[in-house]
């Protein structure tokens, strides 16, 4: 006896409408944890970023650009915060800012895939994202919100982030995590 696997058509398109979809900051965010000692994980995040989404009729010619402020990071520890951005860790005057451009976006339902190129300061390296679709919601007088959770890890040693705080001390893999509300363009 034969089956036959069910066929689906490949998905060209994200359930969302075309057009530019705004970041509604006060209901997004960017997170990261970083290994101190090996043995406990510090967290943090960055408090001013932008998000730029563009979604076309097709994966293809939706695009997604991100930047972070490097300076806006906050661990709730001002003297640690101040050890990251100084010139033997981070060293905010070379790396400013993060920027992630995509290059292609995959997925259907609630799991998605958004490939980039991640910069920071002057090295540039391919990531990859998993991201979850939360969902659309109407919002009483205003434009539908879509809500994305995504996560990422990237090492520190492929950017040249190796500072002069020994691996034991502060591990390589940062993992990132963004939540993320997006505000549905007007139909006009």
């Amino acid at each position: 006896m034969t089956t036959t696997e069910p066929t689906t058509e490949p998905t060209t398109a994200l359930p969302l409408a075309p057009g530019s979809w705004a970041l509604d900051p006060a209901h997004s965010a960017v997170n990261f944890t970083i290994r101190h000692l090996g043995v406990s994980k510090v967290r943090g995040r960055f408090a001013r970023f932008t998000v730029d989404v563009q979604v076309g009729e097709t994966l293809e010619s939706t695009s997604v650009q991100a930047v972070i402020d490097v300076d806006s990071v906050d661990t709730g520890n001002p003297d640690r915060d101040a050890h990251v951005l100084a010139p033997d860790m981070v060293d905010v005057t070379v790396r400013p800012t993060l920027v992630f451009r995509s290059t292609s976006i995959s997925g259907e339902g609630a799991d998605w895939e958004l490939v980039g190129d991640l910069t920071i300061g002057e090295v540039t390296r391919p990531v990859t994202l998993d991201v979850e679709l939360g969902g659309l919601q109407e919002f009483p007088g205003g434009p539908r919100h879509a809500g994305f959770e995504a996560t990422t890890q990237i090492r520190r040693q492929d950017f040249g982030l190796i500072p002069a705080v020994p691996s034991a001390m502060l591990g390589d893999v940062i993992k990132i995590e963004l939540d993320l509300q997006l505000l549905e363009p007007s139909a006009a």
